[in-house]
C-alpha cells in the first residue's frame, strides 16, 4: 500500500479525481458554498486521514501539480490583452483599488496579529495571503516568515474570496464590471479570479490584473515591515 501510495501518480490522480468530484457537485448544487477547491481539498483530506496515508507520499504527485501553478496565472494575460483597452480607460482607478486593497490586507493582518499577540515569524508568514501563491512564498521568506503557512493562509483567502464574491458583490450593489473584478483579483488572487471569470469577461480581465498589480504593490509595501 505504501509503496502504492508513494509514486507520484497517486498525488496526481488523487487531486485530478477530487477536484472533479468538487466540479461536479458545484454544478449539481450551483451553490457558491460548494467551491470546487474546497470540495477537493476535504476530499483529499479525508482520504489521507481515513486510509492512513502519509502527506509525504501524496506530496509526491502534489509537488509536480504545483509547478504548473505559475503558468497557470499567467495564462490569465490572455484576457488582459482582449480587455487592453479597458485597462488604458480605468488604469488610475485600477492601481489605486489595488493600492488600497493591498496596504487594507497587509495592515489589517498586522494589526490584528499584533492585538492577539501572535509572534512576528507568525505574523509575516500571514502578511501576503491575499497575493497568489508564487508571490506570497517569496515575500514571506523575505519577512522571515513560514512559507507553508504562508501558502495555507493564501488557499484559505482564495476559497473564501471565491464564496464570498458573488454574494458581496450582490449585497453591495457593485454595478460596474471593472470595479468588481479588480476588488475580486485585489484580495482573493486566483482562485477569485476563476469566480469573476464566471461573471464576465471583464470582471475576469480586471480580476486578473489586479493579481499583477496587487503582487507588485505587496512585493514593494513588504520593505516597509
Amino acid at each position: 500500500m505504501n509503496s502504492l501510495t508513494a509514486s507520484p501518480l497517486f498525488g496526481i490522480l488523487l487531486s485530478i479525481s477530487a477536484f472533479l468530484l468538487g466540479s461536479a457537485l458545484n454544478r449539481k448544487t450551483k451553490s457558491p458554498l460548494v467551491n470546487p477547491l474546497l470540495v477537493a481539498i476535504s476530499f483529499i483530506i479525508i482520504i489521507l486521514h481515513s486510509f492512513h496515508i502519509p502527506l509525504e507520499n501524496y506530496q509526491q504527485g502534489g509537488n509536480m501539480i504545483s509547478l504548473f501553478l505559475a503558468p497557470a496565472t499567467t495564462v490569465l494575460g490572455y484576457s488582459v490583452y482582449k480587455q487592453i483597452e479597458i485597462l488604458k480607460k480605468y488604469f488610475i482607478p485600477v492601481a489605486a483599488g489595488c493600492f488600497v486593497g493591498s496596504l487594507t490586507s497587509m495592515g489589517s493582518i498586522y494589526l490584528l496579529c499584533h492585538l492577539f499577540h501572535l509572534d512576528s515569524t507568525l505574523t509575516f508568514s500571514l502578511i501576503p495571503k491575499s497575493v497568489t501563491t508564487p508571490i506570497a512564498m517569496e515575500v514571506s521568506s523575505q519577512l522571515s516568515g513560514i512559507p507553508s503557512i504562508t501558502v495555507a493562509a493564501v488557499v484559505a483567502t482564495g476559497i473564501l474570496g471565491s464564496v464570498t464574491a458573488p454574494i458581496l458583490v450582490k449585497i453591495f450593489r457593485i454595478q460596474n464590471p471593472v470595479a468588481a473584478g479588480t476588488a475580486i483579483g485585489t484580495c482573493s488572487h486566483a482562485v477569485g479570479t476563476s469566480k469573476a471569470i464566471e461573471l464576465g469577461e471583464i470582471q475576469g480581465a480586471m480580476s486578473g490584473i489586479a493579481i499583477g498589480m496587487s503582487g507588485i504593490i505587496t512585493v514593494l509595501l513588504a520593505l516597509f515591515f
